[in-house]
């Protein structure tokens, strides 16, 4: 991957593709692309960015925005975002829930701290937003999640919560 690739792994460059979601130039079209925009915007400290793209009932919406924004500075400054692999989605349910299953391959000190999230996202009216996810490291699933599904990562996680 050079420089100039986006980190949320589409092959695109970075100006090309999550660069106008993170000034503001336009909206994410689906969930997928929004999970891939705040992936990049981790990688590129875009704080601003992930705190706009929370869905209004979001816990962290209910913190003061400086407070929270700092905190997302703070723990990124110390992470290298390796790469980023979509494993599967849903569109939005009858409910307006649309799912996205991802892992993100994410070093600190040279230390993996890489996990598997199903992301659950809503749109607010003006586009879509993250409402909440659910993390697992790659280790419950053997270390290695390609062809991990949503099903079979909701299963894994109701039989056994460790």
């Amino acid at each position: 991957m050079s420089a100039r690739d986006c980190p949320c792994s589409s092959g695109s460059p970075y100006a090309d593709c999550c660069a106008p979601y993170h000034r503001g130039e336009r909206e994410p079209p689906d969930a997928e692309t929004l999970m891939r925009s705040r992936y990049a915007a981790y990688a590129k400290r875009q704080a601003a960015y992930i705190y706009r793209t929370l869905h209004p009932k979001h816990e962290d919406r209910a913190r003061p925005e400086g407070e929270l924004m700092r905190e997302i500075r703070d723990a990124t400054s110390n992470l290298k975002f390796m790469g980023l692999s979509v494993l599967d989605r849903r569109a939005p349910d009858e409910h307006g829930i649309a799912q996205v299953l991802f892992a993100a391959r994410v070093f600190e000190k040279g230390q993996n701290r890489s996990f598997i999230e199903l992301s659950d996202f809503a749109h607010d009216g003006t586009g879509w937003r993250y409402l909440r996810g659910t993390q697992a490291g790659p280790a419950r699933f053997g270390g290695e999640p390609k062809g991990l599904t949503i099903g079979a990562f909701q299963a894994a996680l109701a039989q056994s919560p460790g």
